[in-house]
């Protein structure tokens, strides 16, 4: 069915219109971004192929290339999908900039947009202001975490440059599961004990899983 053949009433964009962003379905969000569909389908149908077959989560996931592997996807449309969840992204990033971080859950909210669909391990430190804001994420190394990777002077250093009254420690499981390895333990302690001599305090260290998150702090494992 061409988009021309549905009632005018029906189409994402009069709908839109008509109902606000709010009334419409993620399909047709969706059809509205994309636009138009291809001779062999409307967008209306390509949008609800396209959700039902990956929904939001796996279809924000999907690299440029996995998107146009998909069948009437081309580079235009891979990229237009592309753009919708990073602008989405940007936009929850910036939100959460504004609320101080107060537990584990505020540093797993925060975190989740920038470590989520990563391949591979990432480390990143948060630095805090006195109000337990953050001034600044950073990736401090990428890869199975280990001493040589995330080095003391390393996570200080920047530390230092940009002024933390604290730091929260975070990095991601891309298998999913948030539960600390040996390697992980032996990590957090040794830069918990150089923060302490340099008085620079770690609030916690949190490990980002698919759907969960692991606090050193909650379990009683830094101090």
């Amino acid at each position: 069915m061409r988009i021309k053949d549905i009632s005018k009433e029906n189409r994402p964009r009069e709908r839109f219109l008509k109902a606000g962003a709010s009334g419409l379905s993620d399909a047709e969000l969706l059809a509205v971004i994309l636009r138009t569909g291809t001779r062999d389908e409307n967008v209306i149908d390509m949008s609800n192929r396209l959700i039902s077959k990956y929904g939001l989560d796996k279809l924000s996931d999907l690299s440029l290339k996995e998107l146009q592997e998909i069948k009437g996807i081309g580079p235009a449309k891979a990229m237009q999908i592309k753009a919708l969840f990073e602008f989405n992204k940007r936009h929850a990033i910036s939100k959460r900039e504004e609320k101080p971080i107060k537990c584990a859950r505020d540093v797993y909210d925060y975190a989740l947009p920038l470590l989520s669909g990563k391949d591979k391990e990432h480390f990143m430190i948060l630095h805090l202001d006195a109000k337990n804001k953050v001034i600044k994420d950073e990736i401090i190394s990428i890869g199975t975490l280990n001493a040589s990777l995330v080095h003391p002077r390393e996570v200080f250093k920047s530390a230092i440059k940009e002024s933390a009254n604290a730091i929260v420690l975070v990095h991601n499981h891309p298998s999913g599961d948030a539960e600390p390895s040996k390697v992980d333990e032996d990590v957090t302690n040794r830069l918990n004990e150089t923060g302490k001599l340099l008085k620079i305090k770690i609030v916690d260290h949190v490990i980002i899983g698919k759907d969960n998150y692991y606090s050193f702090k909650e379990n009683q494992k830094l101090n």
